[in-house]
């Protein structure tokens, strides 16, 4: 895995996105977006999130979507990964595949909703870390 240390921005700029994509990701669905495009905002949502931790901590990260990745370099560097935090690699598949056509299954609704949870789960984690006089996460 190639380190990318030349990452720009302060953990609050990546939180500040992942909160916007958060944002994007719950809201009514337009008619005509896809449910994959939605889940597409969660994923990013959950990158985002992570990435502001790192950044946060000085750990470089690779340029990837792959939140398992992202979360085993904070594990690696001898931090605490919620058990429930573990669920958001699930989300991964979104970042790619589901953005373009294929042979991916469209996505439903309630897969939709799975999405935003998870992504809510990681960008209150990174809330907590980044901004600790927030609640923390349940």
């Amino acid at each position: 895995m190639d380190l990318d240390d030349s990452i720009s921005g302060s953990p609050q700029d990546w939180l500040r996105h992942a909160r916007s994509n958060l944002l994007r990701a719950k809201q009514a669905k337009p008619t005509g977006v896809l449910w994959e495009h939605l889940c597409f905002d969660a994923q990013q949502a959950a990158e985002k999130a992570i990435k502001a931790v790192l950044v946060l901590h000085g750990i470089a990260f690779p340029k990837t979507h792959d939140l398992r990745d992202l979360l085993t370099l904070w594990k690696q560097s001898g931090h605490e990964v919620p058990p429930d935090l573990w669920k958001v690699i699930r989300l991964s598949r979104y970042a790619v595949e589901a953005r373009y056509p294929g042979d991916e299954e469209p996505v439903a609704e309630d897969e939709h909703h799975d999405a935003v949870a998870m992504a809510d789960l990681a960008v209150h984690w990174a809330e907590h870390l980044v901004s600790p006089q927030r609640d923390p996460p349940p």
